[in-house]
């Protein structure tokens, strides 16, 4: 089930940045950036929405808003012990049905040039590169997935 996040999970959303995103610290040799997120706030502005189990525990999360009149898909991340079953992959589906929903055309995000098992799965999703640079001091390749024409009345 994927859900809005409220207040109430940004310790279990924050807990689940540092798990999932631990293993880059080493190629980084920094903290990438969703370990250091505001969650509170992202939260706060309605931009995250969690996978869940039946139970209601939190599998993983993903942060997203619409920029430029694209939606941009700023943070996936998943519980480590969760990976690998298609979590991930549920999320960025949700957020492109969302971009669709609001008549948004387009879906863009960034990742870190280290963390090479991201860039090859937003390619598999469909994803194009559109451009590498330096923001806030990290080396992010940039992608962006066109979605068509949302579609009315169907």
């Amino acid at each position: 089930m994927i859900r809005p996040a409220t207040m109430a999970d940004a310790a279990t959303i924050r807990a689940c940045a540092q798990a999932a995103f631990a293993r880059y610290v080493p190629r980084m040799g920094c903290e990438p950036a969703p370990m250091s997120a505001d969650i509170a706030a992202h939260v706060a502005r309605e931009e995250v929405c969690l996978a869940s189990d039946p139970d209601g525990r939190v599998l993983g999360y993903a942060i997203c808003r619409v920029q430029a009149r694209q939606m941009l898909l700023d943070t996936v991340a998943v519980w480590p012990d969760h990976a690998g079953r298609g979590i991930g992959k549920r999320l960025i589906a949700h957020v492109e049905a969302l971009a669709r929903g609001q008549g948004l055309t387009a879906v863009t995000l960034y990742t870190n040039a280290a963390m090479t098992e991201n860039i090859a799965l937003y390619t598999a999703l469909g994803y194009q590169r559109t451009g590498r640079e330096v923001q806030d001091g990290f080396d992010r390749v940039i992608f962006r997935k066109g979605l068509g024409r949302a579609r009315h009345g169907s």
